[in-house]
């Protein structure tokens, strides 16, 4: 029986992987090593390893690359402006409407994970035919 499923990203600075999600999306911190940080935001669990620990297998220690971690929220447009308000977050996507169905914007983490927060809204265009 499968008791839980959750992301492990490799990271080249995990102490600073694990502050940007702790500071910036409220997670907490439920372990704590030099070289992992398991992370959980009421059901919601996220952790970083770092990339060389010698529990990753040789030929696979790389930092996380081509990663999209999906944030929804009931206000996109309030996040948006908390988080880029001290001008310390790197914003990768401009807050934008899409006719499938999520108006989002994409902020880049410590070792270039995206992070796309997002609040769904109604289809429009041709996807507003599919519904």
């Amino acid at each position: 029986m499968i008791t839980s499923i959750y992301p492990v990203l490799m990271s080249t600075d995990v102490a600073a992987s694990a502050a940007f999600f702790t500071e910036r999306f409220g997670f907490e911190k439920v372990f704590e090593a030099d070289w992992y940080v398991s992370l959980r935001r009421d059901s919601w669990e996220l952790a970083f390893v770092d990339a060389d620990h010698p529990t990753i297998p040789s030929g696979f220690r790389a930092a996380a690359s081509g990663v999209l971690v999906n944030v929804e929220v009931d206000h996109v447009d309030e996040e948006y402006a908390r988080l880029t308000a001290a001008g310390d977050v790197r914003v990768a996507l401009e807050l934008r409407s899409e006719d499938f169905g999520q108006r989002h914007f994409i902020v880049v983490a410590p070792g270039g994970v995206l992070v796309d927060v997002i609040e769904p809204i109604p289809y429009a265009g041709e996807f507003a035919a599919q519904v």
